[in-house]
């Protein structure tokens, strides 16, 4: 078993230098294996640019949704809607404006004009739930596109995998040599397209998961916000009816 090991080792090592350089590497790559790692660093592209706009676009939501939860609701407290749809409009970036002046504009159209049929807290309530709907697809923008390149880049790393391992057989049959050297560009070809692929599924699955766990979150604060705000208008309305 030693001595087949041994034969094996002096067959690999028989060519003196094998020059593993990048740029010589890149440079005997096959068109196909070029195609393979531009596809790969476009989807890593593609993925960063996702990564940095959602997070850009979810810290300003989550800012700007601390800020205006008080004052929305100290101008509730108070009775003025004008002034609460006001605030709202001013927090043009957080989910929760979003949500909640599409439930404060229902409810003062019907408010205001009598002409508008259907009961104001059903309206406004189906105004909440269209904005809920609208600003959950806002939040998952390009998020799907991270689980997509998560999923399929390593399949493509073993495509580029493939094709190395077939230049690499025909690298031996072109040098008539079985040595390391004779292999040893397919092999680096293989091999790179194999971790370019790994190195950009990995950071994008990752990330997917954690934006997914986000959305979810803003999804819960909406729908408590929603709720909460139908509570108000049903106080109010029933305050109304009592002042009658």
């Amino acid at each position: 078993m030693l001595l087949q090991l041994q034969i094996w080792a002096l067959w690999l090592l028989q060519e003196e230098t094998v020059n593993f350089d990048l740029r010589t590497i890149w440079g005997s790559m096959s068109i196909i294996a070029k195609v393979v790692v531009a596809i790969l660093f476009i989807m890593s592209a593609w993925s960063l640019g996702v990564m940095i706009d959602r997070w850009i676009a979810y810290n300003a939501a989550r800012k700007q949704s601390r800020q205006f939860a008080p004052a929305v609701a100290g101008a509730l407290r108070e009775g003025k809607l004008d002034e609460a749809i006001k605030i709202a409009d001013r927090f043009n970036k957080s989910h929760l404006a979003k949500v909640v002046v599409a439930g404060l504009q229902e409810f003062k159209a019907h408010q205001l004009s009598s002409d508008i049929p259907g009961e104001d807290i059903e309206a406004s309530r189906r105004a909440l739930e269209r904005a809920e709907a609208i600003v959950h697809a806002e939040l998952k923008r390009g998020v799907s596109s991270l689980a997509t390149i998560g999923s399929t880049a390593p399949f493509v790393g073993l495509f580029g995998t493939v094709v190395g391992i077939m230049h690499a057989f025909q690298q031996i049959s072109t040098s008539k040599t079985t040595g390391l050297g004779a292999v040893a560009g397919g092999i680096a070809e293989a091999l790179i397209t194999t971790a370019l692929g790994l190195l950009v599924a990995i950071p994008a699955v990752w990330v997917f998961n954690y934006f997914t766990n986000r959305i979810e979150a803003f999804d819960v604060e909406m729908g408590n916000s929603s709720s909460e705000l139908i509570d108000y208008f049903l106080k109010r309305t029933q305050a109304r009816t009592v002042a009658k």
